[in-house]
């Protein structure tokens, strides 16, 4: 034996190459044989004789083909304890059958998402309508557009439509998002809708020419918008309709634009779709819009527009037209002289021009100024251009403190400001105007 392994030894003594190769040989074989012993074998086919849950008895459940090492088979005949593994251990309760079924679940529902099938999908802020066919010369949702052929997904495109108060969300062509207040065409089978999102593979973003349309759940209502009306809400009607929406007609094809259009060209803010009828009028104490209904209770669909909700005789379903509400904004000159002259006195500074603003607005009378300032007639105080001894102005803006200057008024209205800030308020004035500010280059003199 000594003899042998002498001349093992001189053997690889010449060859050591030969030497290496056999020694990584061995250390290999023993790598698989260490395996072996920890792994069973081949994956079996559950049910098969060869199956763990064969073997083990029925008190060992199987857990699919990836088989269990000796250490964790021994502990799977425990008592059920709290659990340190896997997500995939938490399912080894379950039947073979049932474990089968949920894949199969699972593979059908992503499939759905995918193929966008003709069930309504639910979302959390959004509702999926169906596939819609579209038209580069006239849309199907005629509001606000944009396009990303690189990141659009579903929910960007939702969240976008949403913000800008829009009821629908469609998605075409991949990468472009369309939002609109109502869908002006008809459905498309769902197969056409057939395009990946750029930013999203696994959901669809609509076809050539084809709309994948979701109706979005808005939170706040009252931030909808119809074009260039907002969306005010569901009312009951007022008790003196005719006095609190003075305006009406009636319209047997009623729609939402139709009866917007005909408020806004009667120059009122508010239009109250109620059934066929058509009101506009002014938020008022008879209709102060306050006390808003469910809108469930107005959900009546128009006669003209089939997804579209056009109110009831009881309840109004109001929205708010590009019409400005200028009932406090309207001014004017006194409509007679004033028998007395009333000052607006003031430090410069302290407030002055913001003061007489106020007055305007409150009143809807012009007030009246000392000095002529030009910035503020083109700025809308008219009454500045007036003689302040005219007479047709509620008040007359000074800043004079000579016993001339004052006795020449019978009454007035004194601000008084901190002085420090009233300071810092006129070396603004006098560098930047009346909203501007001193330049820093202003603060560096004497």
């Amino acid at each position: 034996m000594a003899k042998l392994l002498l001349k093992l030894q001189r053997y690889f003594r010449r060859k050591p190459v030969r030497f290496f190769t056999l020694l990584a040989l061995y250390l290999a074989a023993g790598s698989l044989v260490f395996l072996h012993s920890g792994f069973s074998g081949e994956p079996t086919v559950p049910g098969s004789p060869r199956s763990p849950a064969a073997a083990e008895g029925p008190g060992l459940p199987y857990l699919g083909v990836m088989q269990l090492s000796r250490g964790f088979k021994a502990e799977a005949t425990m008592p059920a304890g709290p659990r340190r593994h896997g997500p995939w251990f938490k399912s080894t309760s379950r039947e073979p059958s049932e474990r089968g079924k949920s894949r199969d679940n699972g593979g059908t529902r992503s499939r759905a998402l995918r193929g966008r099938s003709g069930r309504e999908k639910e979302e959390d802020r959004a509702r999926y309508i169906g596939c819609y066919e579209d038209n580069t010369r006239r849309r199907t949702l005629r509001g606000m557009s944009f396009f990303d052929y690189k990141k659009m997904t579903v929910f960007r495109c939702q969240d976008n439509c949403a913000e800008r108060g829009y009821l629908y969300a469609g998605l075409e062509f991949g990468a472009e998002c369309y939002c609109g207040h109502k869908i002006q065409a008809s459905n498309a089978s769902e197969s056409e809708c057939n395009m990946e999102c750029k930013g999203e593979r696994s959901n669809t973003c609509g076809g050539i020419n084809r709309l994948s349309i979701y109706r979005l759940e808005l939170a706040q209502e009252s931030a909808r918008r119809y074009g260039s009306a907002i969306f005010r809400g569901c009312f009951r009607r007022p008790e003196n309709v005719s006095i609190a929406l003075p305006a009406s007609q009636l319209m047997l094809n009623m729609s939402v634009d139709k009866c917007v259009d005909f408020c806004t060209e009667k120059e009122f803010p508010l239009a109250a779709l109620a059934g066929t009828t058509c009101r506009c009028g002014f938020p008022s104490t008879l209709f102060p819009l306050h006390e808003r209904e469910d809108e469930q209770l107005c959900a009546h669909k128009c006669a003209a527009e089939e997804f579209e909700s056009c109110g009831s005789d009881e309840f109004l379903l109001v929205y708010q037209t590009q019409v400005q509400d200028n009932r406090c904004m309207d001014r004017r000159f006194l409509p007679s002289r004033a028998k007395q002259l009333v000052a607006l006195a003031s430090f410069p500074g302290a407030g002055n021009t913001w003061a007489r603003h106020l007055i305007e607005l409150a009143t809807g009378f012009y007030t009246g100024s000392y000095y002529f300032d030009g910035s503020l007639y083109n700025k809308g105080f008219k009454g500045e251009r007036d003689h302040w001894r005219s007479g047709r102005t509620i008040c007359i803006k000074t800043h004079e403190s000579g016993q001339k200057e004052i006795e020449s008024f019978d009454s007035a209205i004194l601000l008084i400001r901190n002085p420090y800030k009233a300071l810092m308020a006129e070396f603004n004035r006098k560098y930047g105007g009346h909203i501007g500010f001193a330049a820093h280059a202003h603060w560096k003199g004497k």
